[in-house]
């Protein structure tokens, strides 16, 4: 049986790297019919945090990356931990170290200062030194001295490290709590992961924690370890690329989708394909296939996905969408408003389902102003007198239908001898606020009686008030 692992660190909102990460994970697990661990490594006590945790969690859940076991959390495991640090220690492969802080600095200065690389002497290696009580002490992991450690990186190829480049690190902290290398191990042992799928900054702990497992007698997970994700300047990814936690996208409007199949291709590709199915990514989906340098994060792109979801999701999904982020807007709308037509319009021209709504706000609620450009082009001095004859004649009308106010609109048309762009679109400014939306005999129908007289009035006035000689 084939396990992957998602293993954050909750000190802050999972971050489009560490969704891409999870998504890789949970891909390649479902392909082979394996099966995908969530796991918090917690350990962190002063940074880990309740709201961190949480935060993973519903971005999991938004993202539909589902686990099939866990969360298991590093912070209930602690007295595993401490049976292998005593098992290690029992069995030659670990021991005690008292050697302070100060002496440590004095052996870095000093190997720094003889250019040589800075790492653990072996001081307390054979001393068989035993904890007392007024003595902290650490406990260190007994690396070997000699041979190679060798894996093959599903990215990286082989590697091969020398057992005489590694020192001893610490697996126990002076206060007993166990750290990351000696938990991470434990974790993969005991919960069989047989993949490591993370980024390539963990790539140095992998040889360390490859002799621990040999130490413990325990099987080595294959690895693949994943190019971080730049920015489009080259440097690390950050807020200012564009880049913020998974539920900020959620919050601007993007659909979960797009943003799994915009993680996908960063970092992985099938050919020249750039939009998935979740199914054509789980069947197409290969560690083979994981590319071997950085990507770099383009919100430009990402834009661009989510608009292609946006136009061929089916209509009720972005209807319903709509829906939600009216409501979270706290904006009544009519259960009969037809949402359809004006969501199908408008879902071709924007980018997320915030811009979308924006652009249907008239719908809903005043406008404060024009958009700029329509009110400079269109609500101009020879607009007045179209505008006055439709306020007349839909302040008289008593069905109120579109099949109605066409007849007005084609009448005020004829009556003026003007083509219908001069009755149509300064009507259409009027009630909208702007010079695009669903045919304007449609739109003033979903706006009702009153908003759209009192628009149509509005703009009198502010032609009126503009334009005056």
């Amino acid at each position: 049986m084939i396990k992957t692992r998602f293993a954050p660190s909750p000190t802050g909102v999972l971050h489009v790297g560490g969704a891409r990460t999870a998504l890789f994970c949970w891909l390649y697990s479902k392909q082979v019919d394996g099966r995908f661990v969530l796991r918090i490594e917690d350990t962190d006590l002063e940074r880990s945090t309740a709201e961190s945790v949480q935060a993973i969690l519903d971005a999991m859940q938004w993202l539909g990356l589902d686990y099939d076991e866990g969360p298991y959390y590093q912070t209930q495991r602690f007295d595993r931990y401490l049976e292998v640090i005593k098992q290690l220690i029992e069995q030659g492969h670990a021991y005690y170290c008292e050697c302070s802080r100060e002496r440590l600095d004095d052996l870095r200065e000093q190997q720094m200062a003889a250019k040589q690389k800075p790492r653990y002497d072996g001081c307390c290696r054979d001393l068989g030194l035993q904890p007392e009580a007024d003595r902290p002490v650490v406990v260190r992991f007994k690396n070997p001295r000699q041979g190679v450690v060798n894996f093959n990186d599903h990215v990286k190829g082989d590697i091969s490290v020398s057992n005489s480049e590694l020192d001893d690190l610490i697996i126990a902290r002076s206060d007993g709590s166990p750290t990351y290398n000696l938990s991470v191990v434990v974790d993969d042992m005991d919960m069989g992961i047989t993949h490591v799928l993370r980024g390539d900054d963990h790539v140095n702990n992998t040889p360390r924690q490859i002799n621990i497992l040999k130490a413990l007698a325990a099987p080595v997970p294959e690895y693949a370890h994943v190019p971080m994700i730049l920015g489009d300047d080259g440097k690390r990814l950050s807020k200012r690329h564009g880049a913020v936690g998974v539920m900020e996208y959620a919050a601007a409007g993007y659909l979960p989708e797009a943003l799994l199949n915009y993680l996908v291709r960063l970092g992985w590709s099938h050919g020249d394909q750039e939009i998935f199915t979740l199914q054509e990514m789980i069947d197409y989906f290969s560690l083979d296939g994981l590319n071997k340098s950085a990507s770099s994060f383009n919100t430009d792109k990402l834009k661009w996905v989510n608009q292609q979801y946006l136009m061929n999701l089916p209509l009720e999904r972005i209807v319903d969408l709509v829906r939600q982020r009216l409501d979270l807007l706290e904006l009544a709308y009519d259960d009969d408003f037809e949402f359809a037509t004006v969501v199908d319009l408008y879902r071709q021209r924007v980018f997320t389902i915030n811009e979308l709504v924006d652009s249907m706000l008239y719908c809903f609620q005043d406008f404060a102003a024009y958009d700029e450009k329509a009110a400079q082009k269109v609500l101009k001095p020879p607009a007045l007198e179209p505008l006055q004859r439709l306020l007349d004649l839909l302040a008289e009308l008593d069905t109120w239908n579109a099949e109605s106010i066409h007849a007005i609109v084609a009448r005020v048309t004829e009556e003026l001898e003007v083509g219908m762009g001069k009755v149509g679109q300064p009507l259409r400014v009027a009630v909208t606020g702007g010079s695009f939306s669903p045919p304007i005999d449609q739109t003033v129908e979903l706006l009702g009686k009153d908003r759209s007289i009192d628009r149509i009035r509005r703009a009198i006035e502010f032609i009126s008030t503009n334009h005056a000689s």
